[in-house]
């Protein structure tokens, strides 16, 4: 028999290929990593969402915010969010790692007992560094336009030279 064990259900697949799985009975019988993983995860998505949504608003190609300084500062926030999720991403997946490497290397639980690092784990990890990637993106690549980068040029009128007519050329001087 396999045992996965997740944070909304644990499932069993016996020999025969069969599953079976179950929903958690009560809140208050989950271990705190367990709580803690399912609000942080709920709280990353809902970060996630929200800064998505930011970012549509402040993208450069949608007319929602006509100040170019402004939509930068939008993107940087809509960033920040990002990476803000990336990290309650990261958290309840690395305790979970964390818990499972200490509980599988105790000499105190039995060997049937001992859980290894799943899928789910990996996934996890993946996705809080597709988010943090994406958040340090968008902070970096929307700089404020409140001044300019480079100073003006100097405005130095240049003016076109003069042809002279014809009949003040010397035919002499002509090659």
């Amino acid at each position: 028999q396999v045992y996965w064990e997740g944070i909304w259900m644990s499932c069993v697949i016996q020999s025969t290929g069969q599953t079976q799985c179950k929903v958690y009975d009560s809140m208050l019988a989950l271990p705190a990593d367990l709580q803690a993983a399912r609000a942080l995860v709920v709280v990353s998505i809902i970060v996630g969402v929200l800064a998505l949504f930011v970012a549509i608003v402040g993208a450069k190609c949608t007319n929602c915010i006509e100040d170019e300084g402004a939509k930068a500062r939008v993107m940087i926030s809509s960033g920040a969010a990002f990476i803000t999720a990336a990290v309650m991403q990261l958290i309840p997946v690395s305790w979970s790692a964390h818990t499972i490497i200490l509980e599988f290397y105790s000499p105190l639980i039995l060997e049937a007992q001992k859980r290894e690092i799943g899928a789910s784990l990996y996934l996890g990890w993946a996705a809080a560094a597709l988010l943090l990637v994406g958040g340090s993106i968008l902070c970096c690549s929307c700089p404020p336009k409140d001044k300019p980068r480079y100073p003006p040029q100097s405005r130095i009128a240049y003016s076109a030279p003069h042809s002279m007519a014809p009949s003040t050329y010397n035919n002499r001087d002509y090659v």
